[in-house]
C-alpha cells in the first residue's frame, strides 16, 4: 500500500503515520529523515544534497525525488510505504508522479486530515502542556509562533497539493477533528473499503 498523508501541521499526521506502520506493515518515510540517512550513506544523491546544504542551500526537487526513489527501492518498502509532509508542493507532487509511473508503481491513495486550522494552535499548546507534564521535551515546533509560521508556510505552499491529487481521483478526506481514535477507524475504513 503506497499513501501520502497530508494536512496542516498539528493536524495529527504523525501519530495516524505510527498507527498505520503498526496496521500495514509499511515504513513511514520522512523527507527529512531520508535526506539526513542519505548524507551519512554517502550516497550519489546524499552527496548532492549535502553539498547544497553546506552552501546553504534548500535542496531541489529533483535531489528530493532522487531520495525518495532510493528508499522506496529499500527491501522495507517493497510492500509500501507512507509519505508523510511530502510532496509539499504540486512540481514535487508531478515529480513523484513521474518518478512512481518509472518504477511501474502508483499512489494507492493520498488520505488528507481536513482540520479546523482556528482550533489548531489549542490543540498544538495542549500536545506541548502534555508533554511537560510528562516530563518529555516540548518539540520546537509546538511554540505558538513557530506553529503560526509554519502553518502560513502551509497554507501558501502546500495546502494545493490536495485538490491536485483530488483532481486525480487519489484524494480521500478524513475529518482530523474527531477524536484520535476515530481518525484511525475512518483511515482503515477508506483503505480498506474503498
Amino acid at each position: 500500500m503506497r499513501l501520502i498523508l497530508l494536512g496542516p501541521p498539528g493536524a495529527g499526521k504523525g501519530t495516524q503515520a505510527a498507527r498505520m506502520v503498526e496496521t500495514y506493515g509499511i515504513p513511514q518515510l520522512s523527507t527529512g529523515d531520508m535526506l539526513r540517512a542519505a548524507v551519512q550513506a554517502k550516497t550519489p544523491v546524499g552527496l548532492k544534497a549535502k553539498a547544497v546544504m553546506e552552501a546553504g542551500g534548500l535542496v531541489s526537487d529533483d535531489i528530493v525525488i532522487g531520495i525518495v526513489a532510493d528508499r522506496i527501492g529499500e527491501p522495507d518498502a517493497r510492500n509500501g510505504f507512507i509519505l508523510d509532509g511530502f510532496p509539499r508542493t504540486v512540481a514535487q507532487a508531478e515529480a513523484l508522479s513521474t518518478m512512481l509511473d518509472s518504477k511501474a508503481l502508483a499512489l494507492d491513495a493520498v488520505i488528507e486530515l481536513e482540520v479546523d486550522q482556528s482550533l489548531l494552535i489549542d490543540r498544538i499548546m495542549t500536545r506541548a502542556a502534555e508533554a511537560k507534564a510528562n516530563g518529555q521535551p516540548v518539540r520546537k515546533d509546538d511554540d505558538p509562533d513557530v506553529f503560526k509560521t509554519r502553518l502560513a508556510a502551509y497554507n501558501r505552499d502546500t495546502a494545493v497539493v490536495a485538490p491536485y491529487y483530488r483532481k486525480h481521483g487519489l484524494l480521500r478526506t478524513i475529518d482530523g477533528m474527531q477524536p484520535i481514535d476515530a481518525v484511525t477507524a475512518a483511515i482503515d475504513h477508506v483503505l480498506t473499503k474503498g
